[in-house]
């Protein structure tokens, strides 16, 4: 099932459901709102899932033309939003760049960020300074149900509902100051953005294996593509990562979960999901960065679609702009 919210001027927007190339869409009946569909997830997706499949068939006479610039985030406010660092490829390289040594304890690496408002997949981004080096990341994520304190891994991928791919903003000036006060980051940390469109895991066929999204991420700046990189090469699944986080604690339903920074080793070849990965290649070949961080008026788009070309959850295409 795909599932995206229109605006209706409210900061929840409604949910409707949408067909599985994107082009149609209706109005959840008996559910306004994402959130809480998520807090009942078995007993409201049922009847959703038979209007999904009535709408692929053109069986809806009511349905309407789905406008990706109507759409918010799938989810446009969540309770809470924790982004994992699940990519070695990327975090070995920032490491050797920024001459950071780090025990491998076995342990994923996670932080909670920013989850009031999540930006609406064409909404321009807005930030206060050029000089902050404003940079995208490019990342999967899941949404879960309602997660128990302790769950293990194995019983937790049962409770990832649906998929989403995320634009995870960065200030990288910011970044390294706050790492180094020890409490982690904030200012650096601004909203995120979703694409228009959240998935049933079961969409992507094979392509969700192992508690992965096993698809290609490709990330154009300023029209031109910058990476290609493959979501499967996460250190540990999704469904660790909300182990991990539940660890001490439930999580809430509708609690967002990111990949962080799509990256494989072989990224010399494949490109990039962040500009900071490729400055810092830069300055491993050849000695300082050369690629800038981005301007006002500069443009990004992130979108993963299935092997056949099929649309999955539609394209994030946003313009920075001054605050």
């Amino acid at each position: 099932m795909k599932l995206a919210t229109l605006k209706n001027g409210t900061p929840d927007g409604r949910l409707h459901i949408v067909s599985r190339d994107l082009t149609k869409a209706l109005a959840a009946p008996g559910v306004q709102t994402l959130q809480q569909l998520m807090e009942d997830w078995e007993g409201l997706s049922p009847a959703l899932i038979s209007l999904y499949d009535q709408l692929n068939s053109g069986a809806l006479s009511d349905a309407i033309l789905f406008d990706p610039a109507q759409a918010m985030a799938p989810l446009p406010r969540a309770w809470q939003w924790l982004d994992g660092s699940a990519f070695d490829s990327h975090g070995d390289l920032m490491d050797m760049v920024l001459g950071v040594k780090k025990e491998k304890s076995g342990r994923p690496l996670m932080y909670q960020g920013v989850s009031n408002r999540f930006l609406a997949p064409q909404e321009t981004a807005h930030f206060p300074s050029e000089a902050d080096d404003i940079d995208f990341e490019g990342e999967f994520g899941v949404i879960t149900d309602q997660v128990p304190l302790g769950i293990s891994a194995e019983a937790a991928i049962g409770h990832i509902r649906l998929l989403v791919q995320i634009n995870d903003w960065s200030l990288r000036r910011l970044a390294p100051i706050e790492m180094r006060t020890g409490f982690g980051w904030v200012q650096a940390k601004p909203l995120c953005s979703m694409a228009p469109v959240a998935v049933t895991p079961d969409e992507l066929g094979s392509r969700w294996r192992d508690g992965r999204v096993d698809l290609n991420l490709v990330v154009h700046w300023n029209d031109k593509q910058f990476g290609a990189a493959n979501g499967y090469a996460m250190s540990c699944g999704f469904h660790d990562l909300v182990a991990h986080a539940a660890y001490s604690r439930e999580l809430a339903a509708g609690t967002v979960i990111g990949s962080g920074t799509v990256s494989n080793s072989n990224y010399r070849e494949v490109g990039s999901s962040c500009i900071a990965e490729r400055r810092g290649i830069e300055i491993i070949d050849e000695g300082k960065p050369k690629t800038t961080f981005m301007r006002y008026g500069d443009t990004v788009r992130m979108e993963a679609r299935l092997p056949d070309g099929a649309v999955l959850f539609g394209a994030i295409e946003q313009t920075v702009a001054k605050a």
